[in-house]
């Protein structure tokens, strides 16, 4: 009988492609593996194989035909021995008879998403279902069908599977068990496991805010590198001096070198609006935080006005009242500059998102040593990376750079900020 060719699917979520191409024509003979189309998703184009032997009996789908759904008929295939008078009957009855032998081409070796497992043997009674090919080569060697397992339609025995001794008792990998879910885990169209782990408000709010900001505001990014040798000097000095009473981080000197720096270049202290530029009186300084329900940033308002010891102090407790969930909204709303510090996990350097409205957030990488010329000599310093992300509508590229040069002086110079 006749055997129908079918679209294939080309992943576990295609529902449709484009017969972009016949490489057989109506009449040609084909093998297990030879290219017999392609086919165009909205992914990629893709050869595809015959996968039984026979002759192209009618092509039922053109080439240059869209949207052609996934096991529809595409061309019929004739075996050994079938006619293109057997063509019409076969199609006239193949409505009525659902149990008629198909073929879905198959993608391309090396493209192909997954492996199909051969089904076992199709038998009625004592018959097992074989293409005649394979049934001439099962005699020539001694082969049982009947422990063969068939990778043809229903069951169907073909050559290929005759030929590399397919059988029962030696399994191709394609066929081992898939893992199946335990407890709260589920399977995905691809056969991966996978648990679910719900978004909370926080990270749903953060996630359209920053999905708006990288798609609405047109970021660009500025890097300088900063010498932090006289800043971890004069912080281990404060340190010591304080006595255990407070304890200064290098992030509390970049909170206040930032909020200084816009204060000495206030055209960095800007937010964009369709009407006007907004320049800032006062530097609120955000703070990127962690927590266990998604990120927050909360606010060190007034930032050039507090000491060290003050913002220290401040940013610990909104930190820890933040990871609490106990932060107020006007301590998280607002700010006019956001610093992301990712140094303490060992980051050297990234850009990061900005957080509207504001026109710039500071991404503070890890401190390196590394060798460096100074005077003609080889020293050894240790630099850290900062890079700007700016917001080019309210801060162009020549006063993102003024503001990182005066950025710079302050933190390599800290004692700048002490008076």
């Amino acid at each position: 009988m006749p055997i129908k060719i079918l679209m294939p699917a080309l992943s576990p979520t295609m529902t449709e492609g484009n017969l972009a191409k016949w490489h057989k024509s109506e009449g040609d003979s084909v093998e297990a593996g030879d290219v017999i189309a392609e086919i165009e998703t909205d992914k990629a184009t893709m050869e595809v194989e015959a996968v039984d032997e026979g002759i192209i009996g009618k092509i039922i789908i053109p080439a240059g035909t869209e949207s052609v759904a996934v096991n529809e008929m595409i061309a019929v295939l004739l075996e050994e021995g079938e006619n293109d008078n057997d063509i019409e009957p076969f199609l006239n009855g193949a409505s009525s008879a659902p149990s008629a032998p198909t073929k879905t081409a198959a993608p391309k070796a090396e493209a192909k998403p997954s492996a199909p497992t051969p089904a076992a043997p199709v038998k009625d009674g004592n018959r097992v279902f074989a293409t005649p090919l394979a049934r001439r080569i099962a005699g020539q060697k001694n082969i049982d069908l009947s422990n063969v397992k068939g990778s043809g339609p229903n069951g169907r025995i073909v050559k290929a599977d005759v030929e590399n001794g397919v059988t029962q008792s030696a399994p191709a990998p394609a066929q081992q068990a898939q893992a199946q879910p335990t407890g709260d885990q589920k399977l995905n169209e691809y056969g991966m496991l996978y648990t679910e782990i719900p978004n909370n408000n926080i990270k749903k709010i953060t996630a359209s805010r920053l999905q708006e900001s990288k798609q609405t505001v047109p970021h660009f990014y500025l890097t300088v590198e900063c010498q932090i040798d006289e800043l971890m000097r004069a912080r281990k000095v404060i340190n010591e001096q304080a006595n255990g009473e407070y304890k200064l981080s290098v992030n509390d000197f970049i909170v206040k070198a930032c909020a200084n720096a816009l204060q000495a270049y206030p055209d960095a202290n800007v937010s964009w609006t369709d009407d006007a530029v907004r320049q800032y009186v006062h530097s609120d300084i955000s703070v990127a935080v962690s927590t266990p329900n998604g990120l927050i940033t909360p606010i060190v308002k007034a930032a050039e006005t507090k000491g060290l010891r003050a913002i220290s102090e401040e940013v610990k407790d909104l930190a820890g009242r933040a990871r609490e969930g106990k932060l107020k909204p006007e301590e998280f709303m607002g700010g006019t500059f956001s610093v992301s510090n990712l140094g303490m996990f060992g980051i050297k350097e990234f850009g990061a998102i900005i957080n509207p409205p504001q026109a710039c957030i500071l991404a503070v990488g890890a401190g390196e040593q590394k060798p460096y010329v100074a005077n003609g000599e080889v020293k050894i310093g240790t630099f850290m990376s900062c890079t700007l992300s700016v917001d080019h509508r309210a801060v162009d590229g020549a006063v993102g750079a003024e503001y990182l040069k005066v950025l710079k002086g302050y933190i390599e110079n800290p004692t700048s900020m002490l008076v």
